[in-house]
């Protein structure tokens, strides 16, 4: 038996997934991810959480509930560096590829950062409650969350050996049978003039992998200094960072996609110390040392290049 490949748009990204079984699951696919967009995409006007932000509504569903309680959980063990609120603010920096850094009067910044803070928000049964000005935003997780869903459902159809891919997040699950040989991924070299290559190639056994860069949308200041497309959840200022990549393997991918977001923020140091009291995650760093060449760090475990 052949593996069965497919692939599509989803999530202003594309989509790729390869599993042992002649079924064809497409249909079942875009109905999954139509409703996981119905509940948290900011780019639809009337989801769930665009109709929250506006103070519309206050009901969401299990989807949201699962994205909302695993934000949470990160949100307390980064201790607020992964804050899905902070959205507000990055709106007010407008993240476009290459534009300078604008002087954003420091008191939009302040009135914006009185409604940020994942704190403030609570689940009473399926209703949200939040601050009127609060904006949520879970686009650093719900990929990784989407990614999952598919692997679950294939796991519902009795689908063991699959590999799911959206926009760089992976979760794999036995083997490729198709070659008799363990799932392989590569992770990017990075390019900051948007050019794609790898630069390893690793085995997957059973887990999920998210990456998340700071390569790909930047801004430079004055003094060309860069900055991440990454808000400090404690000032609402953009922060300079020296990482250009996080890719993170855990046991699913909501949760790696989620700490490979906050670890993008915590820099170098933090993330080691971090990683010493959570050794269920496995991290690889790409970042610039301070000739400007690039290094890696693998930390707990990280699978080595094959």
């Amino acid at each position: 038996m052949k593996n069965t490949k497919l692939s599509g748009v989803v999530f202003g990204t594309s989509y790729h997934v390869v599993y042992h079984d002649e079924r064809n699951f497409e249909t079942q696919f875009d109905s999954l991810f139509t409703v996981i967009n119905n509940a948290m995409s900011t780019y639809q006007t009337n989801s769930d959480i665009s109709r929250l932000n506006r103070n519309e509504t206050t009901t969401v569903d299990a989807h949201f509930i699962k994205v909302f309680n695993a934000s949470k959980d990160i949100y307390k063990q980064t201790e607020g560096v992964f804050d899905p609120t902070i959205g507000g603010i990055v709106n007010a920096w407008d993240f476009g590829p290459e534009v300078k850094i604008a002087n954003l009067d420091s008191l939009k910044i302040d009135s914006l950062m009185q409604s940020v803070g994942l704190n403030k928000v609570t689940l009473v049964g399926n209703n949200i409650e939040k601050p009127q000005g609060t904006f949520i935003d879970f686009n650093a997780i719900a990929k990784g969350y989407g990614v999952d869903v598919i692997g679950e459902f294939l796991e519902s159809k009795q689908v063991k050996n699959y590999l799911v891919e959206i926009g760089g997040e992976i979760r794999a699950r036995g083997t490729n049978k198709e070659k008799q040989a363990p799932w392989k991924v590569g992770i990017e070299m990075p390019h900051f003039d948007g050019e794609q290559s790898i630069l390893e190639a690793i085995e997957m056994h059973d887990e999920a992998m998210a990456t998340s860069g700071t390569y790909r949308k930047f801004k430079t200041d004055a003094e060309g200094n860069r900055y991440a497309h990454i808000i400090d959840t404690k000032t609402g200022y953009p922060s300079k960072t020296n990482l250009l990549s996080i890719s993170v393997i855990a046991e699913n991918c909501m949760v790696a996609d989620g700490y490979a977001t906050a670890f993008k923020a915590m820099g170098i140091e933090k993330v080691k110390t971090f990683l010493k009291k959570h050794p269920e995650l496995k991290v690889f760093l790409i970042f610039e040392n301070d000739k400007k060449q690039l290094e890696t760090l693998a930390l707990n475990n990280f699978p080595k290049a094959k």
